[in-house]
């Protein structure tokens, strides 16, 4: 009879923790984790946005050819750029963003003298970077515990660089080649 009530103590004090999670039963690696709601979100925008920080590799410049910044930031780049909304809790706080209108200014434009880039062999550094002004309208609003909302515009400024790489060729033949292999279409 003293085995039986030790045994049904020690199973009261282990119940709890066996049914509120403590020790996973049967799952063994398929246990659920729980994750923050935001997490799957910068997985997916790390994995769609990956030639953000990436230089690309361009043609050789042609002798008497001067390239320019022709490529300025697009929207989508600029708003990536920008520091990010406040994550709130809905109707306790929020914060959001209308009207967003942005200025470009290119404020560099020189290319580097050739020099030897490990992985890609001898190239030039094309300089490019660019100021964003972004004007927006910003909403910060709240429903409880009482009730407000503050509509004021803003701005904020955003420094980017668009910076790639031209491949230097010694001879005009090594020149054509280089291009024709950079511009073929591979399947």
């Amino acid at each position: 009879m003293r085995k039986v009530h030790a045994v049904l103590i020690l199973a009261g004090l282990l119940l709890p923790c066996v049914s509120g999670g403590c020790i996973p039963l049967g799952a063994g690696f398929l246990t659920p984790i729980p994750i923050q709601p935001w997490v799957p979100t910068y997985v997916e925008e790390r994995l769609r946005d990956k030639s953000d920080f990436n230089t690309p590799v361009l043609p050789p410049i042609p002798p008497g050819y001067r390239p320019l910044c022709e490529d300025p930031p697009d929207r989508a780049t600029i708003l990536r750029a920008m520091p990010r909304v406040t994550r709130g809790i809905p109707w306790i706080y929020e914060e959001f963003r209308d009207d967003i209108d942005f200025t470009i200014e290119r404020l560099v434009d020189r290319i580097d003298p050739p020099r030897f880039y490990p992985l890609v062999g001898p190239a030039q550094l094309h300089h490019c970077h660019y100021k964003v002004i972004v004007y927006f309208t910003e909403t910060v609003q709240s429903d409880y515990p009482f009730p407000f909302r503050i509509v004021r515009r803003r701005s904020e400024t955003v420094y980017i660089d668009r910076d790639h790489l031209h491949l230097v060729a010694c001879t005009p033949e090594q020149q054509q080649s280089l291009t024709r292999d950079l511009t073929e279409s591979q399947p």
